[in-house]
């Protein structure tokens, strides 16, 4: 029997990240042959954090060398795509815009079908590149935007079992490391800080860790370290005491996400556990979460996504496009809109 090989040109600009990738289907499995990034960190770090209109802004000016370059990376001509895959949310109105209006573009003047992905259903999609889902899986998705627990059944169709009720993890990463006067992007300051700290060196809460729901709070956490700063302020310019505040910060938001995602996980009884979102490239999350996985009576699999794909990025849009049951029309490209606040 043949078997069809589609090529996806993907495309995500749903918060600081322009990226375009190219995707290859043949069979069952999907795997990215290309993907290009250019990123916004710098010039948000400027304002310890992402303005929309300086976003959209920024997409324009990449958004066509991205998809050229992409298509250069995979010896791929544009009249060999199959499909054009974008982000319509969740993320910011006028960045999403700009890559939807890309994409519609591309799917009017081609003739080709557009998907619309959820940019959630991509980050869990990161973790099978080249590779065929097991299911039932239970994913954790840690970001800047979202702390959220999804159950994806036989038929990949998803559930969300939990979700953050005040910061998600990525963000309160974020405000503590403003508060600690570390810089933009939050998460990899801490980490680095917390390598040489001790994790037991401040008695920090972990929030929702007894309730036995699947949702989560770091508002109460952040506002903890709040206080040990302002209580303390020298803190800021000492390095080992500092380093001991971002160890015990670290451990106490692991904490949390390991135990919550090990209870969904022995109650659903899931064939394999996923890690996903830019949280995900935490080290010492993923080094937790591989060991707490392999004592589970049952053993089932551990994936989490290689770094470059845990931040936001094309790749993983064009692998949701080819993982997750879609619904497309001939003419798609005239009723597609963004929905920024779209949940999973």
């Amino acid at each position: 029997m043949y078997t069809f090989t589609v090529t996806i040109l993907a495309i995500e600009t749903s918060c600081d990240e322009t990226s375009t990738a190219v995707i290859e289907k043949h069979g069952a499995i999907a795997r990215i042959r290309s993907n290009i990034v250019a990123s916004q960190i710098k010039l948000h770090a400027k304002t310890g954090g992402v303005v929309p209109e300086v976003a959209a802004r920024e997409h324009v000016k990449p958004i066509v060398p991205t998809i050229e370059h992409a298509l250069r990376n995979a010896k791929t001509k544009l009249r060999e795509v199959d499909t054009v895959s974008v982000t319509h949310g969740p993320g910011l109105h006028t960045a999403l815009s700009v890559g939807l209006e890309t994409a519609k573009a591309l799917s009017y003047t081609l003739g080709l079908p557009l998907i619309p992905v959820n940019h959630l259903h991509g980050h869990i999609a990161a973790n099978w590149n080249n590779r065929k889902p097991v299911l039932p899986a239970l994913c954790l998705i840690v970001s800047g935007g979202h702390t959220e627990l999804v159950l994806i059944n036989q038929q990949r169709r998803l559930k969300l079992l939990g979700a953050t009720r005040d910061d998600a993890a990525g963000e309160a990463f974020d405000k503590v490391a403003q508060l600690l006067r570390l810089g933009y992007p939050g998460g990899p300051a801490i980490s680095k800080q917390a390598e040489r700290g001790n994790p037991q060196a401040f008695d920090l809460p972990r929030p929702m860790l007894d309730h036995q729901n699947f949702d989560f709070s770091f508002a109460g956490l952040k506002t903890a370290v709040r206080y040990v700063v302002d209580n303390d302020p020298a803190i800021l310019q000492s390095g080992k005491r500092l380093a001991d505040l971002c160890a015990s910060f670290q451990s106490a938001v692991t904490d949390v996400l390991v135990a919550k995602t090990l209870r969904a996980a022995q109650q659903h009884k899931v064939k394999e556990v996923l890690l996903a979102g830019g949280v995900a490239a935490n080290t010492e999350l993923r080094r937790r979460l591989t060991t707490a996985t392999k004592k589970l009576v049952w053993k089932p699999s551990y994936r989490q996504p290689s770094l470059e794909l845990c931040t936001d990025n094309a790749g993983m849009i064009g692998l949701a496009a080819a993982y997750f049951p879609q619904t497309t029309k001939k003419y798609a490209w005239k009723t597609i809109d963004i929905q920024p606040t779209l949940t999973v």
